[in-house]
Protein backbone atom coordinates (compact mmCIF):
# COMPACT_ATOMS: atom_id res chain seq x y z
CA UNK A 1 0.00 0.00 0.00
CA UNK A 2 1.53 3.42 -0.80
CA UNK A 3 1.93 6.07 1.95
CA UNK A 4 -0.92 7.96 0.51
CA UNK A 5 -3.34 4.85 0.58
CA UNK A 6 -2.01 4.45 4.50
CA UNK A 7 -3.30 8.32 5.27
CA UNK A 8 -6.44 7.39 3.18
CA UNK A 9 -7.39 4.85 5.40
CA UNK A 10 -6.63 6.36 8.55
CA UNK A 11 -3.77 3.86 9.20
CA UNK A 12 -1.07 6.64 9.95
CA UNK A 13 0.23 6.86 13.48
CA UNK A 14 -0.80 3.03 14.35
CA UNK A 15 1.81 1.11 16.06
CA UNK A 16 3.11 -1.85 14.01
CA UNK A 17 3.19 -4.19 16.94
CA UNK A 18 1.19 -3.87 20.20
CA UNK A 19 2.26 -5.71 23.73
CA UNK A 20 -0.05 -7.72 25.33
CA UNK A 21 -1.24 -4.90 27.64
CA UNK A 22 -2.60 -3.39 24.87
CA UNK A 23 -5.66 -6.23 24.61
CA UNK A 24 -6.55 -5.55 28.47
CA UNK A 25 -9.41 -3.05 27.39
CA UNK A 26 -11.20 -6.23 25.67
CA UNK A 27 -10.13 -9.13 28.17
CA UNK A 28 -9.36 -7.56 31.14
CA UNK A 29 -6.47 -7.01 33.74
CA UNK A 30 -6.70 -11.12 35.40
CA UNK A 31 -6.48 -12.25 31.43
CA UNK A 32 -3.57 -10.53 30.84
CA UNK A 33 -1.82 -10.80 34.35
CA UNK A 34 -2.81 -14.61 34.29
CA UNK A 35 -0.76 -14.59 30.41
CA UNK A 36 2.45 -12.48 31.57
CA UNK A 37 2.19 -15.30 34.46
CA UNK A 38 2.57 -17.86 32.01
CA UNK A 39 5.33 -16.33 29.89
CA UNK A 40 7.46 -15.95 33.06
CA UNK A 41 8.99 -19.22 32.67
CA UNK A 42 9.37 -19.54 29.36
CA UNK A 43 11.33 -16.09 28.53
CA UNK A 44 14.57 -17.96 28.29
CA UNK A 45 13.46 -20.26 25.13
CA UNK A 46 14.03 -19.63 21.82
CA UNK A 47 10.75 -20.91 19.53
CA UNK A 48 10.77 -21.61 15.33
CA UNK A 49 7.42 -21.43 13.60
CA UNK A 50 7.74 -22.65 9.85
CA UNK A 51 4.26 -22.98 7.38
CA UNK A 52 4.63 -21.87 3.93
CA UNK A 53 4.04 -18.49 2.86
CA UNK A 54 4.09 -14.81 4.58
CA UNK A 55 0.76 -13.76 2.93
CA UNK A 56 -2.54 -15.03 1.77
CA UNK A 57 -4.62 -17.26 4.13
CA UNK A 58 -4.99 -17.35 7.81
CA UNK A 59 -2.25 -19.01 8.51
CA UNK A 60 0.05 -16.41 7.86
CA UNK A 61 -2.60 -13.84 9.51
CA UNK A 62 -2.22 -15.85 12.55
CA UNK A 63 1.43 -16.55 12.49
CA UNK A 64 2.27 -12.50 12.04
CA UNK A 65 0.26 -11.62 15.24
CA UNK A 66 1.88 -14.39 16.99
CA UNK A 67 5.23 -14.08 16.31
CA UNK A 68 5.15 -10.13 17.69
CA UNK A 69 3.23 -10.94 20.26
CA UNK A 70 5.03 -13.85 21.72
CA UNK A 71 8.23 -11.74 21.22
CA UNK A 72 6.66 -9.30 22.83
CA UNK A 73 6.56 -11.52 25.86
CA UNK A 74 9.94 -11.85 25.89
CA UNK A 75 10.27 -15.14 24.67
CA UNK A 76 12.15 -15.63 20.79
CA UNK A 77 10.08 -16.47 18.50
CA UNK A 78 10.66 -16.40 14.89
CA UNK A 79 9.09 -17.20 11.79
CA UNK A 80 10.38 -19.26 8.49
CA UNK A 81 8.48 -20.33 5.53
CA UNK A 82 9.37 -23.35 3.02
CA UNK A 83 11.25 -22.60 -0.59
CA UNK A 84 10.27 -24.24 -3.26
CA UNK A 85 9.32 -24.43 -7.33
CA UNK A 86 5.77 -24.53 -8.68
CA UNK A 87 5.74 -28.22 -8.98
CA UNK A 88 6.40 -28.58 -5.49
CA UNK A 89 3.59 -26.20 -4.49
CA UNK A 90 1.19 -27.87 -6.60
CA UNK A 91 1.79 -30.94 -5.26
CA UNK A 92 1.49 -29.74 -1.84
CA UNK A 93 -1.70 -28.22 -2.44
CA UNK A 94 -2.93 -31.69 -3.71
CA UNK A 95 -2.55 -32.57 -0.34
CA UNK A 96 -4.49 -30.40 0.89
CA UNK A 97 -7.34 -31.53 -1.35
CA UNK A 98 -6.74 -34.53 -0.70
CA UNK A 99 -6.61 -34.16 3.17
CA UNK A 100 -10.20 -32.47 3.00
CA UNK A 101 -11.33 -34.84 0.90
CA UNK A 102 -10.35 -34.87 -2.67
CA UNK A 103 -9.35 -37.64 -4.50
CA UNK A 104 -5.66 -37.96 -5.46
CA UNK A 105 -3.38 -39.86 -8.26
CA UNK A 106 -0.85 -40.53 -4.84
CA UNK A 107 2.46 -41.35 -7.51
CA UNK A 108 5.51 -42.14 -6.60
CA UNK A 109 7.14 -38.66 -8.53
CA UNK A 110 4.76 -36.69 -6.19
CA UNK A 111 6.10 -38.00 -2.66
CA UNK A 112 9.58 -37.58 -4.98
CA UNK A 113 8.96 -33.73 -5.70
CA UNK A 114 7.29 -33.21 -2.03
CA UNK A 115 10.53 -35.41 0.28
CA UNK A 116 12.96 -33.63 -2.28
CA UNK A 117 12.07 -30.15 -1.87
CA UNK A 118 11.42 -30.26 1.85
CA UNK A 119 14.98 -31.60 2.21
CA UNK A 120 16.21 -29.19 0.45
CA UNK A 121 14.47 -26.86 3.01
CA UNK A 122 15.87 -28.96 5.99
CA UNK A 123 19.45 -28.01 4.87
CA UNK A 124 18.93 -24.14 4.14
CA UNK A 125 17.40 -23.88 8.06
CA UNK A 126 19.23 -25.04 10.61
CA UNK A 127 16.65 -25.71 13.61
CA UNK A 128 17.86 -26.19 16.80
CA UNK A 129 15.64 -24.07 18.78
CA UNK A 130 13.92 -24.98 22.17
CA UNK A 131 11.13 -25.82 20.46
CA UNK A 132 9.59 -26.18 16.91
CA UNK A 133 6.18 -25.70 15.61
CA UNK A 134 5.45 -26.61 12.08
CA UNK A 135 2.27 -25.57 10.32
CA UNK A 136 0.25 -27.70 7.73
CA UNK A 137 1.52 -30.49 5.26
CA UNK A 138 3.87 -27.97 3.12
CA UNK A 139 7.07 -28.80 5.71
CA UNK A 140 5.67 -31.84 7.19
CA UNK A 141 8.79 -33.89 6.36
CA UNK A 142 11.01 -31.43 8.37
CA UNK A 143 11.67 -33.37 10.98
CA UNK A 144 13.04 -36.42 9.38
CA UNK A 145 16.24 -34.66 8.60
CA UNK A 146 17.20 -33.47 12.38
CA UNK A 147 18.74 -34.88 15.33
CA UNK A 148 15.67 -33.66 17.13
CA UNK A 149 16.99 -32.92 21.04
CA UNK A 150 13.68 -30.98 21.62
CA UNK A 151 10.05 -30.90 21.32
CA UNK A 152 8.71 -30.21 17.44
CA UNK A 153 4.68 -29.87 17.32
CA UNK A 154 2.66 -30.02 14.09
CA UNK A 155 -0.01 -27.68 13.79
CA UNK A 156 -2.54 -28.55 11.25
CA UNK A 157 -5.13 -26.23 10.30
CA UNK A 158 -7.11 -27.94 7.76
CA UNK A 159 -10.29 -29.89 8.11
CA UNK A 160 -9.50 -33.51 8.57
CA UNK A 161 -13.45 -34.89 8.53
CA UNK A 162 -12.92 -37.05 5.93
CA UNK A 163 -8.96 -37.43 4.94
CA UNK A 164 -8.29 -39.10 1.80
CA UNK A 165 -6.93 -42.46 3.95
CA UNK A 166 -4.38 -42.75 1.01
CA UNK A 167 -3.04 -39.62 1.48
CA UNK A 168 -3.54 -39.87 5.50
CA UNK A 169 -1.73 -43.31 5.73
CA UNK A 170 1.62 -41.77 3.34
CA UNK A 171 1.70 -38.67 5.82
CA UNK A 172 0.96 -40.31 9.30
CA UNK A 173 4.71 -41.88 9.65
CA UNK A 174 5.74 -38.04 9.15
CA UNK A 175 3.42 -36.82 11.71
CA UNK A 176 3.89 -39.76 14.13
CA UNK A 177 7.69 -38.78 14.85
CA UNK A 178 6.13 -34.96 16.37
CA UNK A 179 5.37 -34.67 20.67
CA UNK A 180 2.41 -33.36 20.05
CA UNK A 181 -0.49 -32.59 17.32
CA UNK A 182 -2.60 -29.56 17.38
CA UNK A 183 -5.73 -29.64 15.33
CA UNK A 184 -8.74 -27.01 15.61
CA UNK A 185 -11.50 -28.80 16.41
CA UNK A 186 -12.19 -31.86 18.16
CA UNK A 187 -13.97 -33.42 14.89
CA UNK A 188 -10.41 -33.78 13.25
CA UNK A 189 -8.91 -36.41 15.44
CA UNK A 190 -7.09 -38.93 14.05
CA UNK A 191 -5.91 -42.39 15.24
CA UNK A 192 -2.56 -41.26 16.19
CA UNK A 193 0.28 -42.30 18.76
CA UNK A 194 1.40 -38.50 19.22
CA UNK A 195 -0.88 -36.70 21.38
CA UNK A 196 -3.41 -34.37 19.89
CA UNK A 197 -4.43 -31.16 21.58
CA UNK A 198 -7.28 -28.98 19.90
CA UNK A 199 -7.58 -25.05 20.23
CA UNK A 200 -8.99 -22.66 17.25
CA UNK A 201 -7.56 -20.21 16.04
CA UNK A 202 -8.18 -16.54 16.85
CA UNK A 203 -8.17 -12.76 15.48
CA UNK A 204 -6.20 -9.79 16.17
CA UNK A 205 -8.40 -6.88 16.72
CA UNK A 206 -5.13 -4.62 16.23
CA UNK A 207 -4.28 -6.07 12.98
CA UNK A 208 -5.07 -3.82 9.95
CA UNK A 209 -8.04 -5.90 8.54
CA UNK A 210 -9.71 -5.69 12.23
CA UNK A 211 -8.61 -2.64 13.68
CA UNK A 212 -11.47 0.17 14.10
CA UNK A 213 -12.20 2.67 10.73
CA UNK A 214 -13.68 5.85 10.43
CA UNK A 215 -16.50 6.24 8.25
CA UNK A 216 -14.24 8.23 5.84
CA UNK A 217 -11.88 5.59 5.76
CA UNK A 218 -14.46 2.97 4.70
CA UNK A 219 -15.80 5.08 1.81
CA UNK A 220 -12.61 6.18 0.35
CA UNK A 221 -11.56 2.71 0.70
CA UNK A 222 -13.97 1.10 -1.05
CA UNK A 223 -13.78 3.98 -3.59
CA UNK A 224 -10.51 3.60 -4.10
CA UNK A 225 -11.57 0.44 -5.64
CA UNK A 226 -14.97 1.58 -7.53
CA UNK A 227 -17.14 -0.16 -5.12
CA UNK A 228 -20.74 0.95 -5.09
CA UNK A 229 -22.76 1.85 -2.00
CA UNK A 230 -26.14 2.76 -3.43
CA UNK A 231 -27.34 -1.13 -2.96
CA UNK A 232 -26.56 -3.31 0.14
CA UNK A 233 -23.41 -5.10 -0.15
CA UNK A 234 -23.13 -8.66 0.04
CA UNK A 235 -19.37 -9.68 0.68
CA UNK A 236 -17.47 -12.72 0.47
CA UNK A 237 -13.81 -12.63 1.80
CA UNK A 238 -11.55 -15.32 1.25
CA UNK A 239 -8.80 -16.90 -0.46
CA UNK A 240 -9.62 -17.71 -4.37
CA UNK A 241 -10.46 -21.59 -3.78
CA UNK A 242 -12.86 -23.86 -4.53
CA UNK A 243 -13.03 -25.30 -1.09
CA UNK A 244 -14.57 -21.37 -0.11
CA UNK A 245 -17.53 -22.03 -2.99
CA UNK A 246 -17.40 -18.61 -4.70
CA UNK A 247 -19.64 -20.27 -7.83
CA UNK A 248 -22.21 -20.75 -4.71
CA UNK A 249 -21.88 -18.04 -3.54
CA UNK A 250 -22.29 -16.22 -6.62
CA UNK A 251 -25.36 -18.52 -7.80
CA UNK A 252 -27.16 -17.60 -4.36
CA UNK A 253 -26.44 -13.89 -4.91
CA UNK A 254 -28.18 -14.14 -8.34
CA UNK A 255 -31.10 -16.02 -6.61
CA UNK A 256 -31.83 -13.39 -4.14
CA UNK A 257 -31.30 -10.52 -6.39
CA UNK A 258 -34.26 -11.33 -8.05
CA UNK A 259 -36.39 -10.51 -4.87
CA UNK A 260 -33.85 -7.60 -3.43
CA UNK A 261 -31.71 -5.42 -5.25
CA UNK A 262 -27.83 -5.74 -3.55
CA UNK A 263 -24.18 -5.43 -5.38
CA UNK A 264 -22.19 -8.53 -4.56
CA UNK A 265 -18.26 -7.99 -3.74
CA UNK A 266 -16.02 -11.17 -4.26
CA UNK A 267 -12.56 -9.94 -2.70
CA UNK A 268 -9.67 -12.36 -2.76
CA UNK A 269 -6.03 -13.11 -3.13
CA UNK A 270 -3.42 -15.59 -4.58
CA UNK A 271 -1.26 -17.21 -2.05
CA UNK A 272 2.36 -18.19 -3.25
CA UNK A 273 1.57 -21.27 -1.85
CA UNK A 274 -1.54 -22.20 -3.60
CA UNK A 275 -1.05 -22.91 -7.28
CA UNK A 276 -4.58 -23.47 -8.09
CA UNK A 277 -5.93 -19.99 -6.71
CA UNK A 278 -5.23 -17.51 -10.36
CA UNK A 279 -7.24 -20.65 -12.08
CA UNK A 280 -10.16 -20.09 -10.01
CA UNK A 281 -9.78 -16.68 -9.87
CA UNK A 282 -10.13 -17.08 -13.99
CA UNK A 283 -12.71 -18.45 -13.51
CA UNK A 284 -14.99 -16.31 -11.80
CA UNK A 285 -13.88 -13.08 -13.87
CA UNK A 286 -16.65 -14.27 -16.32
CA UNK A 287 -19.28 -13.49 -13.64
CA UNK A 288 -18.08 -9.87 -13.66
CA UNK A 289 -20.66 -7.24 -14.04
CA UNK A 290 -22.15 -3.54 -12.88
CA UNK A 291 -23.65 -5.77 -9.41
CA UNK A 292 -20.97 -8.62 -9.17
CA UNK A 293 -17.53 -7.38 -8.70
CA UNK A 294 -14.37 -9.48 -8.05
CA UNK A 295 -11.52 -8.47 -6.85
CA UNK A 296 -8.02 -10.13 -6.23
CA UNK A 297 -5.76 -7.70 -3.96
CA UNK A 298 -3.81 -7.86 -0.93
CA UNK A 299 -5.21 -4.90 0.61
CA UNK A 300 -6.35 -5.55 4.88
CA UNK A 301 -8.50 -1.93 4.80
CA UNK A 302 -10.53 -2.65 2.33
CA UNK A 303 -11.54 -6.74 3.81
CA UNK A 304 -11.62 -4.52 6.90
CA UNK A 305 -13.69 -1.47 5.24
CA UNK A 306 -16.22 -3.73 3.31
CA UNK A 307 -16.85 -6.18 6.52
CA UNK A 308 -17.67 -3.03 8.42
CA UNK A 309 -20.34 -1.93 5.34
CA UNK A 310 -21.35 -4.76 4.46
CA UNK A 311 -25.39 -5.74 5.14
CA UNK A 312 -24.68 -9.12 5.09
CA UNK A 313 -20.76 -11.02 4.58
CA UNK A 314 -21.20 -14.86 3.53
CA UNK A 315 -18.54 -17.65 4.02
CA UNK A 316 -20.01 -20.78 1.88
CA UNK A 317 -17.26 -23.12 2.65
CA UNK A 318 -17.75 -26.61 1.83
CA UNK A 319 -14.68 -27.47 3.61
CA UNK A 320 -13.42 -25.22 6.47
CA UNK A 321 -10.84 -25.81 9.03
CA UNK A 322 -11.87 -22.87 11.18
CA UNK A 323 -12.32 -19.75 8.92
CA UNK A 324 -11.05 -16.58 10.38
CA UNK A 325 -12.89 -14.29 7.74
CA UNK A 326 -16.02 -15.13 9.87
CA UNK A 327 -14.58 -14.33 13.24
CA UNK A 328 -13.44 -11.45 11.77
CA UNK A 329 -16.48 -9.65 10.20
CA UNK A 330 -18.18 -11.08 13.20
CA UNK A 331 -16.21 -8.69 15.33
CA UNK A 332 -17.45 -5.87 13.10
CA UNK A 333 -20.61 -6.98 14.26
CA UNK A 334 -21.32 -8.18 10.70
CA UNK A 335 -24.70 -10.43 9.89
CA UNK A 336 -23.07 -13.74 8.54
CA UNK A 337 -24.10 -16.48 6.67
CA UNK A 338 -21.71 -19.50 6.84
CA UNK A 339 -21.07 -22.88 5.52
CA UNK A 340 -22.45 -25.61 7.92
CA UNK A 341 -19.13 -27.33 8.10
CA UNK A 342 -15.95 -27.55 10.07
CA UNK A 343 -14.86 -24.69 12.24
CA UNK A 344 -17.33 -22.40 11.34
CA UNK A 345 -19.87 -24.06 13.32
CA UNK A 346 -17.95 -23.46 16.02
CA UNK A 347 -18.07 -19.53 15.69
CA UNK A 348 -21.76 -19.10 14.57
CA UNK A 349 -24.48 -20.84 16.49
CA UNK A 350 -27.71 -20.95 14.13
CA UNK A 351 -30.15 -18.43 14.43
CA UNK A 352 -28.67 -16.65 17.52
CA UNK A 353 -25.28 -15.04 16.32
CA UNK A 354 -25.52 -15.59 12.27
CA UNK A 355 -26.92 -18.60 10.39
CA UNK A 356 -25.33 -21.72 8.93
CA UNK A 357 -26.66 -22.71 5.84
CA UNK A 358 -26.09 -25.41 3.56
CA UNK A 359 -27.05 -25.37 0.11
CA UNK A 360 -26.99 -22.35 -2.12
CA UNK A 361 -31.22 -22.15 -2.31
CA UNK A 362 -30.66 -21.45 2.10
CA UNK A 363 -27.83 -19.16 1.56
CA UNK A 364 -29.93 -16.66 -1.31
CA UNK A 365 -32.79 -17.33 1.48
CA UNK A 366 -31.02 -16.17 4.20
CA UNK A 367 -29.57 -13.24 2.17
CA UNK A 368 -32.82 -12.16 1.55
CA UNK A 369 -33.96 -12.39 5.17
CA UNK A 370 -31.31 -10.09 6.24
CA UNK A 371 -31.73 -7.80 3.71
CA UNK A 372 -35.69 -7.17 4.47
CA UNK A 373 -35.20 -7.10 8.35
CA UNK A 374 -32.28 -4.87 9.03
CA UNK A 375 -32.98 -5.34 13.09
CA UNK A 376 -32.68 -9.33 12.75
CA UNK A 377 -28.62 -8.39 11.16
CA UNK A 378 -28.06 -6.09 13.64
CA UNK A 379 -29.56 -8.13 16.65
CA UNK A 380 -27.30 -10.84 15.12
CA UNK A 381 -24.35 -8.80 14.47
CA UNK A 382 -24.45 -7.80 18.06
CA UNK A 383 -24.65 -11.21 19.21
CA UNK A 384 -21.86 -11.84 16.93
CA UNK A 385 -19.44 -9.44 18.34
CA UNK A 386 -19.73 -10.59 21.80
CA UNK A 387 -18.72 -14.27 20.73
CA UNK A 388 -15.62 -13.32 19.30
CA UNK A 389 -14.67 -11.06 22.28
CA UNK A 390 -15.47 -13.47 24.81
CA UNK A 391 -14.07 -16.96 22.71
CA UNK A 392 -12.02 -15.65 19.88
CA UNK A 393 -9.65 -12.93 20.14
CA UNK A 394 -5.86 -13.40 20.47
CA UNK A 395 -5.04 -13.37 23.96
CA UNK A 396 -7.04 -17.19 24.21
CA UNK A 397 -5.12 -18.17 21.30
CA UNK A 398 -1.85 -16.69 22.95
CA UNK A 399 -2.36 -18.45 26.28
CA UNK A 400 -3.31 -21.74 24.67
CA UNK A 401 0.01 -21.85 23.37
CA UNK A 402 2.00 -20.70 25.95
CA UNK A 403 -0.28 -23.90 28.25
CA UNK A 404 1.32 -26.27 25.25
CA UNK A 405 4.64 -24.68 25.60
CA UNK A 406 4.55 -24.93 29.53
CA UNK A 407 3.01 -28.62 29.40
CA UNK A 408 6.37 -30.13 28.15
CA UNK A 409 9.04 -31.04 31.10
CA UNK A 410 12.26 -28.88 31.37
CA UNK A 411 14.53 -32.07 31.28
CA UNK A 412 13.14 -32.44 27.61
CA UNK A 413 14.46 -29.44 26.47
CA UNK A 414 17.60 -29.21 28.68
CA UNK A 415 18.51 -33.20 27.92
CA UNK A 416 16.89 -34.52 24.90
CA UNK A 417 15.06 -37.23 26.24
CA UNK A 418 12.06 -38.27 24.62
CA UNK A 419 9.28 -39.37 27.38
CA UNK A 420 5.43 -38.38 27.46
CA UNK A 421 5.84 -34.78 26.16
CA UNK A 422 2.58 -33.43 27.97
CA UNK A 423 1.58 -33.86 31.46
Amino acid sequence: MHKSDRENAGLIGMSATHGIRAYERYVGKETIRRIEAKARPLRDMHILHMNSTYYGGGVSQLLASLTLLMNSLDIQTGWRVVHGPPDFFSVTKKFHNALQGADINLTGRKKEIYEQVVHENAVRNHLNHDMVFIHDPQPLPMITHYRKKNPWIWRCHIDLTKPNRKVWNYLAPFIERYDAVVLSCREYSQNLKTPQVFFTPAIDPFSIVNRELSENAIDERLAHYGIPTDLPLVVQVSRFDRWKDPEGVIRAFQKARKQEECTLVLVGNVATDDPEGAEVYRSLLSHRGDRIIVLSVQDGALVNALQRRAAVVLQKSIREGFGMTVSEAMWKGAAVIGGNVGGIRYQIRDGENGFLVSSVDEAAERIVRLLRDPGLAERLGHAAHETVRECFLFTRTIEQYLDLIGSFEPEFRMSGNVGSPCR
